[in-house]
């Protein structure tokens, strides 16, 4: 009897350990980790093409900038946007078409700015500025819509979680234990860790402009293009005019290095900030953990060198919001906070996230409250606030940092500024961007004459719209020959500044899973699909590949 008791609860032991090992495991055609805008329209097209999918989405809230706060889209022209894309912005103008959307202010108060193109195009029925509560609802419709199957706050094991037998990536399995196995996987994430883990080459930083034959890429000092430089002498000391005395906070006391030479740092990040003025709506800005004036010493010395630009971006979106961005020599960029995020752990990531929300939050705060900052622009920042009705699970501040640029893939081919600016034609394209080269600042040093500097501002118009090529996605296939990387494509530092605007990462997420359905329905790898199989099912969902 004791025997059979004890096989009894071994059987039962095993069924239980089978089942949870059976909870732990999932499978579909298709996997996509990140919950960006591009993993999520990833997953509706994989969805649409009749393919199972799964998005693996280390955040919660999905959508990534576009619905972190990035509501002023960067449009270029907006004529190279298709597809999913532009179904999203017509969503969004079905939502602001309703009178309820309207709570804060009155539709024809609102204004119409946008950047590049009108907010609300009524002739297109697309609307290209948005609040970011809304942006969110426009992707959470889509996954519900196509019944998309998505595990929020997973976050993959970069150590050992991705298991590749034979340049095939077999699985990938995230901290919590979950194992989720398939035949193609997608990479949207900002940082590329999936690519990283699975051996992808990759590059972090500025190559020098010999790499590739740029004018652009690498250190640019002296070069000022956006007016976010120092424009009057500012003393960098402690003590002015001691350089005993140390540097004030934010400047580095190392050199800047060599004009088009590369080097492993990274334009600043930031938190794209949802304000309003509307008294019933506003938070006050609160004071933040660690909070210490000195920190912004140097701001207020370009306030007292006569600079008063402080609300020049803040920029409109609907019900009475900004998304207000870094603007001015000294501003929301944590310029040098963010060198290390990209292959830093996720607790030093966290940490690097933190610091930049108390930078940002000190910065408001300082603003609103020092007595060093002019009084009229003082009262005038005091109107305003954080939004009581947009990330009311974090405080009403973004849960999305702007992560401009982290990891990016080398491939067979490397997307370069020439591409960007109409001096090389491009093979077998998936998608358009139209964004000029755009770099924020990338350090802040003292310069030979002992003033403070900002160097890597850069913005150089793309002439016409240009395409993006199927072979920028897709690695080497000695490296892996199931994964498309829409988001840390193979580009070049600053042709990544064209084409990292949201929309193209939409169309490129869709042209991914594009490319996917076709590889799985032929048993190939990603690298040997048939582009005229591929461009012909672009076309047919409304992408733009080419200049018309």
């Amino acid at each position: 009897m004791r025997n059979k008791f004890a096989v009894l609860i071994l059987s039962v032991t095993l069924l239980a350990n089978t089942a949870w090992a059976q909870k732990k495991t999932y499978d579909a055609d298709i996997i996509i980790y990140g919950g960006t805008s591009a993993a999520v329209t990833a997953g509706v097209q994989a969805a649409r093409l009749g393919k199972s999918v799964i998005l693996v989405s280390p955040d919660v809230h999905l959508g990534g900038l576009s619905s972190g706060g990035l509501g002023f889209t960067d449009t270029g022209d907006k004529e190279v946007i298709g597809g999913l894309a532009r179904e999203f912005y017509h969503r969004v103008f079905m939502h602001y078409n309703t009178d309820t959307a309207w709570k804060w202010q009155k539709k024809e108060a609102y204004g119409n700015k946008g950047q590049g193109t009108p907010a609300i195009d009524g002739a297109d029925r697309t609307m290209w500025i948005f609040e970011p509560h809304v942006a969110e609802k426009v992707m959470e419709d889509f996954v519900k819509e196509n019944k998309l199957t998505v595990y929020r706050n997973e976050w993959l094991n970069r150590k050992n979680g991705v298991n590749k037998v034979n340049g095939k990536i077999i699985s990938i399995t995230t901290l919590s234990g979950k194992k989720f196995y398939g035949k193609m996987f997608i990479d949207a994430t900002y940082e590329g860790d999936l690519m990283a883990s699975a051996k992808v080459s990759y590059h972090v930083g500025r190559e020098a402009n010999s790499v590739y034959g740029e004018n652009w890429n690498g250190i640019q000092t002296e070069v000022f293009q956006h007016g976010h430089h120092f424009a009057r002498k500012i003393d960098p000391y402690k003590v002015p005019g001691d350089k005993a005395s140390g540097l004030l906070a934010g400047i580095s006391k190392e050199n800047p290095g060599i004009k088009g030479e590369g080097d492993d740092k990274l334009q600043a990040y930031c938190f794209r900030m949802c304000l309003t003025d509307h008294p019933e709506n506003r938070v006050a800005f609160p004071k933040p953990d660690g909070y210490n004036s000195a920190d912004y010493e140097l701001l207020a010395r370009v306030f007292q060198s006569g600079w008063n630009e402080l609300f020049n971006k803040y920029d409109p979106v609907p019900n009475r919001k900004t998304d207000t961005n870094n603007h001015g020599p000294f501003s929301t960029d944590y310029i040098g906070g963010n060198y290390a995020y990209p292959e830093a752990s996720y607790k030093e990531r966290r940490k690097i996230i933190k610091d930049h929300e108390n930078y940002q939050k000190g910065l408001l705060y300082f603003m609103a409250t020092d007595s060093r900052i002019p009084k009229n622009l003082q009262a005038k920042l005091n109107t305003w606030g954080l939004a009581k009705d947009e990330f009311k699970d974090n405080g009403n501040w973004p849960h999305q940092l702007y992560i401009r640029e982290a990891r990016r893939m080398v491939s067979v081919y490397v997307m370069t500024e020439h591409e960007v600016l109409g001096k090389k034609e491009v093979p077998n394209p998936i998608g358009m961007g139209s964004y000029a080269l755009d770099s924020h600042n990338t350090q802040r040093y003292v310069t030979q004459a002992g003033f403070v500097q900002n160097e890597g501002d850069i913005g150089v118009k793309a002439p016409l719209p240009y395409s993006i090529a199927y072979d920028a996605i897709v690695p080497k296939e000695q490296e892996c020959a199931n994964l498309l990387v829409p988001v840390c494509l193979s580009i070049s530092h600053i042709a990544f500044g064209s084409v990292r605007m949201e929309p193209v990462f939409m169309i490129l997420g869709e042209s991914a899973a594009t490319a996917a359905a076709l590889a799985i329905d032929g048993g190939l790898s990603v690298q040997k699909v048939p582009y005229v199989q591929l461009e012909k099912l672009l076309l047919n969902q409304k992408q733009r590949l080419r200049a018309r």
